[in-house]
């Protein structure tokens, strides 16, 4: 027997120093630790805090790297004894283990495992000499020493035990020891105490054995400790929490998952970016409080994002309501939608910069038809009232439909879109008539990523640049004027207005803040989404409600659905950073200003340059006796089935018309109860006011299509045939 032991010790003892004589080099330690990536991805917030790890390998639960010193001095003396017990003797290979399994085999006993540490990390670092057919081949034992010898020339004890407990595969999917006391134990590495590493260094051998075959394995190791080894009782409880599924184990933190999902892939291992923490928790906390507020009127999901003013950096972005959403992955945040009135403030700006318009000039908020290419458009404002002459202040502030439709006719609706286009609004891509003048009320799609951001413009002083994510983009590089300083701080000063929106709004509302903002809601059409956009000196919010199926909601508006989680985060955002007023320029006038037939009571404005009123009375902009209906150009069809006299038309004109004369295709017309109606003829047509004097005031032209059935009883003095 000794002649066989001895004789397997010099044939071991040749063929391994054979073998590493030709052994290509090694990866060096540090290469294999930088190469090690996590299944899940980190995000870190702008602090470094994690926010959110999403996990990118679907092969292996992992997570970083774990130096041996964090490691429990208990787990690396239970893995030495359990599978090298002369780890910080030999070589690499242990000859005398390997001696002893030769002879114990030669001596007709079942052969045994030598491998040690070394070799097994060998196999780790090329899984191909693990993945042979035959399993205990003398072929891949000799490549195992092979490369566990050139391993021991070049890297430490403590690398080689460090490299080999981050990779080995410990339970299932589990791979390393940090994702292992975590997913286990609930634990770091180091805080693993004596049972639970006797348990975790029983598992390495058969990472899928059964309870019963670890605490075999278990009790045989800790006989092999000795007096040092944990108690029975101890060992038992650990096994028991190793076996118990722990599902959210590897879930951290889960605060940005619409974020992560854009920054993090599978080549990254921690990204930071600029969200804040604090503020994210916040922002989400009261999103789904404010939504499940509203749940009973038909409202399931939100979304919020927060901009620095001055970087274009995101501190806090809410893709949506979680598990209050019927589509929590869907991230909201960047969704195109209708914006209702949010748009407003950019179409007043252009006019305040072309000195189209001046925040005292009065509009009309009188009943209007335009004429489109898709029929009569007739705006309404959203309380469905008409409030005559109102100051471009008043109709801003109190978001006034039919002003603003007039504003965008006067400024031109392929100037407005191309002004929009230069916000960042990449979804309006059409010829302006393709949205047509309702484009002032939000007609085109566009997502609050890019409507935030539009409004941050506004806080800057009218300078647009893009939004960032990471600390690492120039956002600076493609930064544009869009409005000039004067313009932006004009509408802002009417943003933050409350007398002045008070006419729709009230005094007292969700856009109150306790310091100075600017703010601006928006409804779209059938209520399928609100929205509430505003700023301080520092920071940009906005918010969007709905529902992200698109189905409309039930009786909820910006005032009620978006600016309340507004209100909150803003009111958050003045208590931990403080608040005050964008700067005003050097350019702006201020200059008093009264209103004829007291329209709007007297007051202090500001004005661009060279366009305060001489006279301290603001001009209309439009004139009071234009035609309201029908619209220039209309084209109006009769119906044969429905009798002449049910088909007449009113013409309406502004209140400066009152008492003026009316013609149509040069006949006087002459009204019936103080209203003109006409029963309508087909042709084309013009109709005209003129002053007392002959004066033309205004005047349209239209057309009438098709023909009227005739009333059974008429002849041809009746009204109804004639011009009133």
């Amino acid at each position: 027997m000794k002649r066989f032991a001895s004789a397997a010790l010099i044939f071991v003892a040749a063929v391994s120093l054979w073998f590493a004589s030709s052994e290509p080099a090694p990866p060096a330690f540090i290469s294999v630790r930088n190469s090690w990536r996590p299944s899940d991805a980190q995000l870190l917030d702008r602090n470094g805090e994690p926010i959110h790890e999403l996990r990118i390998n679907r092969y292996g639960r992992r997570l970083g790297w774990t130096p041996l010193g964090d490691i429990s001095p208990a787990l690396k003396e239970a893995v030495v004894t359990s599978e090298d017990h002369r780890f910080w003797s030999h070589r690499g290979v242990d000859l005398i283990a390997i001696a002893g399994s030769i002879v114990h085999a030669l001596a007709g006993g079942r052969a045994r495992g030598a491998s040690t540490v070394t070799m097994q990390l060998a196999s780790l670092l090329n899984p191909a000499r693990g993945r042979s057919a035959a399993r205990r081949s003398v072929r891949r034992k000799l490549s195992q020493m092979r490369t566990a010898l050139a391993l021991e020339r070049r890297w430490s004890k403590q690398q080689i035990l460090e490299a080999y407990l981050n990779l080995v595969t410990y339970r299932g999917e589990i791979q390393g020891i940090g994702a292992a006391s975590r997913v286990m134990f609930g634990k770091m590495p180091h805080g693993l105490d004596g049972a639970e590493s006797v348990v975790l260094a029983s598992l390495i051998r058969a990472p899928n054995a059964r309870r019963i075959a670890v605490a075999t394995r278990a009790d045989a190791l800790c006989r092999t400790i000795g007096s040092a080894a944990p108690s029975e009782r101890d060992v038992a409880g650990a096994i028991q929490r190793a076996f118990t599924n722990r599902p959210g184990a590897f879930v951290r933190a889960t605060l940005a998952p619409h974020v992560a999902q854009r920054l993090l892939n599978a080549d990254t291992g921690a990204v930071r970016c600029t969200l804040d923490r604090d503020l994210q928790q916040l922002a989400i906390e009261t999103l789904r409080r404010h939504v499940f507020e509203v749940r009973d009127r038909r409202v399931d999901d939100g979304a919020v994002i927060v901009l620095e003013n001055s970087t274009g950096e995101v501190w806090a972005y809410v893709g949506g309501a979680g598990n209050l959403s019927s589509a929590p992955e869907f991230d909201a945040a960047r969704a195109p939608r209708q914006p209702g009135s949010t748009l407003k403030p950019f179409l007043y700006a252009a006019a305040l910069d072309r000195h189209l318009l001046t925040a005292a000039s009065l509009l009309q908020d009188t009943p209007l038809e335009l004429s489109e290419p898709r029929g009569i458009y007739r705006p309404l404002d959203y309380d469905r009232q008409f409030r005559g002459l109102v100051s471009m202040r008043t109709a801003l502030a109190s978001s006034l439909n039919v002003p603003a439709v007039r504003t965008a006719e006067m400024l031109g609706v392929e100037e407005f879109a191309d002004t929009l286009r230069r916000l960042g609004f990449g979804g309006i891509s059409e010829q302006g008539d393709f949205y047509g003048a309702a484009l002032a009320l939000g007609s085109a799609d566009v997502s609050l990523w890019e409507l935030v951001n539009a409004y941050r413009t506004l806080a800057n002083g009218g300078r647009y640049s893009r939004i960032q994510l990471t600390t690492s983009a120039n956002t600076q590089l493609d930064s544009a004027s869009v409005y000039s300083p004067a313009a932006a701080f004009i509408v802002s000063d009417i943003l933050a207005d409350r007398a002045s929106r008070s006419a729709t709004f009230g005094l007292e509302n969700s856009l109150a803040t306790r310091d100075w903002s600017a703010v601006k809601t928006g409804t779209s059409k059938d209520m399928r989404d609100n929205w509430c956009v505003g700023y301080t000196r520092r920071f940009t919010v906005g918010v969007w409600v709905g529902n992200s199926s698109g189905v409309p909601m039930h009786d909820v508006s910006g005032i009620t659905g978006a600016a309340p989680v507004w209100l909150d985060v803003m009111n958050y955002l003045h208590d931990r950073f403080g608040s005050g007023e964008i700067e005003r320029p050097a350019d702006v006038v201020a200059s008093g200003v009264q209103f004829s037939n007291a329209v709007e009571p007297p007051r202090r404005e500001w004005f661009i340059p060279n366009t305060q009123p001489v006279s301290n009375s603001p001009s209309l902009d439009n004139p009071s006796t234009r035609i309201l209906s029908p619209a220039p150009g209309a084209t109006i069809a009769l119906d044969p089935d429905i009798p002449a006299r049910d088909q007449r038309i009113a013409f309406e004109a502004g209140p400066g018309a009152a008492g003026a004369r009316w013609l149509m295709d040069g006949r006087p017309l002459a009204p019936v109860h103080g209203v003109f109606l006409w029963t309508p003829s087909a042709g084309s047509h013009t109709l005209s006011v003129t002053g007392n004097l002959g004066t033309r005031l205004d005047s349209i032209a239209f057309s009438v299509r098709g023909s009227a059935a005739r009333d059974l009883v008429q002849d041809d003095s009746s009204p109804d045939t004639q011009l009133q």
